[in-house]
């Protein structure tokens, strides 16, 4: 006889969890606390005043600094005064002056004479040791409330406090001789320069840049007299 069998259950089948059942079923993590932020601890008292002293000498240095730039951005280097740039603006601050309080000046505008022959026959530091002797010869012939300064090249410019036109131009002259007087000896040879100077009045009425075209103009024809004087 045939054995009877046991019907058997059925196995249930699993069923895989899909990747939204599966977040479903995470458990929810907790949200973090944000860090409080850092805080800068304060520096003692006797620190922070060694950082301002620092500071302000640093400050100090750094202003010294600039005037000194400045200063020297008006001066020519070679010479040792005022450049075009310095000497006008002392001519703007004068002329001013003279406005305001009803004075007077001169402005001497003054070329040497034979400079470049001097340059071409001898060399620049020839040409740069008559330049320094005519500064000195200027200087010594003016105020030391005056000032002398270089428009540029071998032409040089004069402010001049109180004299009339007459004064100015017989100042001009003086000028014109002093440079004149001056010898020079190059290689063994002894070589003279010169000057010629045109003079222009500062009354209430002045304006920079007027004075100094009057100036060199009068002073360009002062320079064609003295070629036929010779």
């Amino acid at each position: 006889m045939k054995k009877k069998t046991r019907p058997t259950a059925p196995v249930p089948v699993k069923r895989r969890k899909t990747a939204a059942a599966a977040r479903k079923a995470a458990p929810k993590a907790s949200p973090k606390r944000a860090r409080p932020a850092k805080t800068l601890a304060a520096a003692p008292p006797d620190d922070a005043k060694r950082v301002v002293r620092r500071l302000r000498a640093e400050l100090a240095k750094a202003q010294a600094r600039i005037e000194e730039l400045q200063a020297s951005a008006d001066i020519d280097f070679l010479l040792d005064i005022p450049n075009r740039r310095g000497f006008e603006r002392e001519l703007h601050r004068s002329i001013a002056y003279i406005k305001r309080y009803d004075a007077s000046g001169a402005l001497i505008v003054l070329d040497v004479d034979r400079l470049k022959p001097i340059n071409d026959a001898f060399g620049h530091a020839a040409g740069d040791q008559v330049l320094k002797a005519v500064v000195a010869a200027l200087s010594r012939h003016v105020r030391s409330s005056d000032v002398v300064g270089r428009l540029g090249g071998d032409e040089f410019a004069l402010l001049l406090w109180n004299l009339s036109e007459t004064d100015a131009k017989a100042k001009a002259a003086a000028l014109e001789q002093a440079i004149d007087q001056l010898t020079f000896t190059f290689r063994g040879r002894s070589v003279t320069a010169g000057a010629s100077a045109g003079v222009a009045i500062l009354g209430p009425h002045a304006e920079a840049g007027r004075a100094l075209e009057a100036a060199d103009s009068a002073m360009y024809v002062r320079k064609a007299q003295r070629r036929h004087e010779k």
